[in-house]
């Protein structure tokens, strides 16, 4: 915690978001307010509820925190930044955000809560940044928006712009990155493309098969290209290690014609076995050999297992909460925790360098970290208390149900 220590203004919010943090470190099998209030050792969740709403403290000063902590040990002048989305199905109508909208969480239209992460690193990847995706349904009705906690005045953001907003805050606080990688839905945006290269940030964008490019013989589709790539021009090449180990497929490249600086390449991929394509807008400020672009398109594929450690080891999507600054605070929160996970991971691999199959994986570190820190021991009160409470708020909420539900039908 001494990362954020000095983010918090008093002392009682402070100890408390260690102790947030901790709670989502744990094994728990469930982690929201109630249970880690419970496991903390609170007589109540309230002193959560208020850490995520009411009290006093800057949730974006501690991104910020968790940003510069990542920066120093995952960082350096060739690492990436990958971004990414993630939703949470939600079956109510009044969490923040909340929309009939595809989700890849549930692989299809959901009524969900969609937002964008940006990852950063080389050595391991940890979230720098989010912003939640605010659909055009609650940003035409300012009442909707104000109950929540967002202003009334909040503006439409296509998830590309909010892509955009996060790698220039990025960049905008000094810090230096090689590459950009995303997937189609913020690679086909020629706005977010162009903002990277005039910053001159390389980058290896994911775009549909009818995704339409220049090359020096005219315009044509992605896929329209890919046929005409003659069979000695694909090189079979690996996209890194996966689960059963490396990822090969066959790769080829086409260079594009445009008259600004800088080289601009169609990437094409294609599995080996079910001849399956996929296509990758290129940038780089200078000439780099293909290796390096499938290097780059390859390391998406981590940040899928980093969202899955996010959710499975620090409690990302388990947050109980409606409105937008409690939001903000609990997933900031569970980015740090993840990010103390990951720092752990690369400095023991630092200190002891050998295979990469020996070098532990974030949930042997957090079984290691439960079992030397954070294992709390509450005496049979304690516990036989929180069973008290629980039942009488439930006893609560189920009568105050009926009561609203007895007065629709009248």
């Amino acid at each position: 915690m001494g990362r954020i220590a000095g983010r918090f203004a008093r002392y009682e919010p402070r100890l408390r978001a260690g102790r947030l943090v901790l709670g989502l470190l744990s094994d728990l099998p469930r982690k929201n307010c109630w249970t880690i209030a419970e496991w903390a050792g609170g007589a109540s969740l309230h002193g959560m509820q208020h850490l995520l709403w009411r009290a006093i403290w800057d949730a974006d000063a501690v991104r910020d925190g968790v940003r510069e902590c990542v920066v120093e040990h995952l960082h350096d002048e060739a690492a990436m930044l990958v971004v990414d989305e993630t939703g949470d199905v939600k079956k109510g109508t009044h969490t923040v955000g909340v929309h009939r909208q595809y989700t890849g969480t549930a692989g299809r239209i959901e009524n969900s809560q969609v937002a964008v992460y940006l990852y950063a690193g080389v050595q391991g990847h940890a979230a720098v940044d989010r912003e939640l995706y605010i659909p055009r349904s609650w940003t035409c009705d300012p009442d909707r928006c104000r109950v929540p906690g967002l202003g009334e005045d909040t503006a439409f953001a296509t998830k590309p712009e909010l892509a955009r907003t996060m790698i220039e805050r990025f960049l905008d606080a000094g810090h230096h990155v090689g590459w950009v990688t995303e997937d189609e839905v913020y690679g086909g945006n020629p706005k977010l493309r162009a903002a990277l290269e005039e910053r001159g940030v390389g980058h290896v964008l994911a775009v549909a098969c009818s995704a339409k490019v220049t090359t020096r013989a005219g315009k044509f589709r992605a896929d329209v290209l890919s046929a005409k790539v003659p069979k000695r021009a694909w090189q079979k090449l690996s996209a890194g290690r996966g689960a059963k180990g490396q990822r090969f497929y066959d790769w080829a490249v086409i260079a594009l014609a445009e008259p600004a600086p800088g080289r601009r390449q169609l990437l094409i991929r294609r599995n080996r076995t079910t001849r399956e394509l996929a296509y990758y807008r290129c940038f780089s400020p200078r000439p780099v050999p293909l290796t390096e672009l499938v290097r780059v398109a390859g390391s998406r594929w981590r940040v899928e297992e980093t969202f899955q450690a996010e959710k499975g080891l620090a409690g990302l999507d388990e947050h109980q909460v409606r409105r937008y600054p409690s939001w903000t605070r609990w997933v900031t929160l569970a980015m740090f925790a993840h990010a103390f996970l990951a720092v752990a991971r690369a400095d023991e691999h630092a200190r002891h360098p050998g295979p990469a199959d020996l070098v532990p994986s974030c949930n042997e570190i957090q079984r290691l970290f439960i079992t030397a820190v954070v294992q709390p021991l509450h005496d049979m009160a304690h516990r036989i208390g929180w069973s008290h409470w629980r039942r009488r708020h439930q006893a609560r909420s189920r009568t105050s149900h009926y009561r609203r539900q007895a007065a629709t039908q009248t």
